[in-house]
């Protein structure tokens, strides 16, 4: 789960789960150029994806560190051999965002870190199952196109559009992770800015220094 580049201080909670969704694989490689309502269908395609899926048990060896903001990562899934990697002191920062920005609502006490696990629980699912190659195929994008014989492509960005969506169902939160994502990434941008001279503050005191973006390994 990455800390993504932060976006306009407006009402970060004005733009929805799908919208938040949309402008992950806006970003991402190889959708630079793409049809935006393309993007949109993609998106609602992951989310439905993601939100469907059944509980999945985490196999992997789990590890709680520190380090997290200096990567800006609030956790990783690496596969050899299969770990998920809780970075606590992103962790501990997203709580403390949560509460300064009053969504205690959506994101109880602990939901953080139960979300970071599930997300990346559902990544380790998604690389070892079957589930990945029904993600293509709900997601509808052609790789390859013979007669009646259509091979289903990879879109960039949509598992983890899809592990946003079942954290988000899973842990009964009421906003995806990808709303707190850009919450902290906004958080890091006013802490550079600080420390540059050209911000007006942090709006949680003493913070960590700032997140550098980082991706997640798979």
């Amino acid at each position: 789960m990455t800390v993504k580049d932060a976006p306009a201080r407006a009402d970060l909670a004005a733009t929805d789960d799908i919208g938040w969704a949309v402008r992950l694989l806006a970003a991402t490689p190889t959708h630079e150029h793409r049809d935006p309502e393309l993007l949109h269908r993609w998106a609602r395609a992951a989310d439905a994806f993601g939100a469907a899926l059944a509980p999945v048990e985490c196999r992997a060896r789990i590890v709680e560190r520190d380090g997290g903001l200096e990567l800006g990562l609030l956790a990783r899934y690496t596969s050899r051999p299969p770990t998920v990697e809780l970075y606590t002191d992103t962790i501990d920062l997203a709580e403390r965002v949560v509460d300064a920005r009053g969504w205690r609502d959506w994101y109880p006490p602990g939901s953080v870190r139960a979300a970071a696990l599930a997300h990346e629980a559902v990544h380790a699912h998604l690389h070892h199952g079957p589930a990945k190659a029904a993600l293509k195929r709900a997601l509808g994008h052609s790789a390859l196109r013979l007669g009646r014989l259509c091979v289903p492509g990879h879109v960039a960005g949509a598992e983890e559009v899809a592990a946003h969506a079942y954290a988000r169902t899973v842990c009964g939160l009421g906003r995806s992770p990808l709303l707190l994502t850009a919450a902290l990434a906004a958080e890091t941008e006013t802490e550079t800015e600080t420390e540059t001279g050209t911000g007006t503050g942090s709006a949680i005191p003493s913070t960590p220094p700032p997140a550098r973006d980082a991706r997640r390994e798979n």
